[in-house]
Formats: C-alpha cells, structure tokens, sequence
C-alpha cells in the first residue's frame, strides 16, 4: 500500500513523464514537419477547438486530482488521529 508522499511522489513522475512525451511529440512535428496540403481556415479552426477541448479536459483532470489528493490527505490525518487515539487506549 503506498503512503500519500510515495503517491504524491509517483504522481508526480507520471505527471513529469506525459508532460515529456507530449512535448517529444510535438518537437517530432515541428522538426519534421508533412509536407501535405496547406490547412485551411477550416482545418485550422477545428484543429484550434480540438486544442481548447483537450485543454478544457486536462483543466479537469487536474481539478479533480487535486480533490482526490486532498481526501487522501483528509484520510491519512483521520488515519493518523485514529491511531493516536487507539494508542491512548492500550
């Protein structure tokens, strides 16, 4: 079972981790760009809702990973006081 800072932790590498392959992604585009049709202002207008979508989605991905580690951390201090108390017990 892993403790919050080792999740925190792995998180953050996971997080470290897509961030690097999206931007090894798009440094391949750039550097080795299709030589296909032009875009037009259609194609790039799709392409500009399609970015503000996947930016829309990532906002909330990241609004809920921020709800999910603060109950994590809600759980660990109720954890935390829970055996205080079972120790006073003893």
């Amino acid at each position: 079972m892993l403790r919050i800072s080792e999740y925190s932790q792995l998180m953050r590498q996971l997080k470290f981790l897509a961030l690097t392959g999206l931007l090894a992604a798009a440094a391949s585009t750039f550097l080795h760009p299709a030589h296909g049709q032009t875009a037009t202002v259609g194609d790039i207008k799709a392409m500009a809702d399609t970015i503000q979508a996947l930016q829309d989605q990532q906002k909330t991905i990241s609004d809920n990973q921020e709800k999910i580690d603060g109950k994590l951390a809600d759980i660990a201090e109720n954890i935390r006081v829970a055996r205080i108390y079972a120790a006073r017990v003893r």
